[in-house]
């Protein structure tokens, strides 16, 4: 009889534990859920300003129906001639992203950030890829195929499944990132990053609300400033 008691007792006592556990994750799950709503318009929007955020851009038209639209902004002390060399050469295969490297190659990425502008890799097309990752890598499935491109001001870029698509029946399709590199005043850029995308599913959607958007603010940013003291340094020298 006494073990009996014993056994419910330890029975009802680890209940309390798991409960009290559960308690704590959810807690946890919804304060985070909270913060990320509350940075979500910052990260969202960093360095841009209102009008360059409600602005159309070349790529929009692209994937007019999608649920989130990111729009970020740096000003770079140096013209678009000094600045555009570093945008064109990006890709793994290239002279990387300029973002956090340990970060990238978390993921495999096997990255490597140039500080050099690269006369061979100064040349690109609709229908180039850039490559995320070494090729080798996840299949060959992490790149990006040029969708638009105008020389020193704006390249876009778009998955293989939607440039595909593209080639194939038009617009809309689901996602586009676009560099956009415009003057500001006469010794200066302003570097614009769009993206927009549309997730299908709510598992994908929760995920990219959740992880996807704030780890590519995290990565973008990184990139950001990594083409800015890259070109000012450059443009400096020259």
């Amino acid at each position: 009889m006494t073990d009996r008691l014993d056994s419910r007792r330890t029975f009802h006592q680890s209940l309390k534990r798991l409960g009290r556990r559960l308690i704590f994750v959810a807690g946890a799950l919804v304060l985070l859920a909270l913060l990320n709503a509350a940075l979500r318009p910052w990260y969202m929007s960093w360095g841009a300003t209102d009008r360059e955020f409600l602005r159309v851009y070349p790529g929009d038209q692209l994937a007019p129906n999608v649920l989130s639209v990111a729009t970020r902004a740096i000003t770079i002390q140096a013209p678009p001639a000094k600045v555009w060399p570093w945008i064109v050469q990006i890709g793994e295969d290239r002279a990387g992203f300029y973002s956090y490297t340990w970060l990238e190659n978390l993921f495999l990425a096997d990255m490597r950030n140039a500080d050099r502008i690269n006369p061979q890799w100064q040349t690109r097309q609709v229908g180039d890829t850039v490559w995320l990752t070494r090729k080798d890598r996840y299949h060959g499935t992490a790149r990006t195929v040029i969708a638009g491109y105008e020389p020193g001001h704006t390249m876009v870029l778009v998955s293989p499944s939607d440039f595909a698509k593209l080639a194939q029946y038009g617009p809309p399709i689901d996602g586009a990132w676009t560099f956009i590199l415009e003057p500001e005043g006469e010794k200066a850029s302003r570097l614009i990053m769009r993206s927009r995308g549309r997730s299908a599913g709510w598992w994908k959607r929760a995920f990219d609300y959740f992880i996807f958007d704030p780890a590519h603010f995290i990565m973008e940013r990184g990139m950001l400033l990594g083409i800015k003291e890259r070109a000012e340094r450059w443009s400096s020298h020259r």
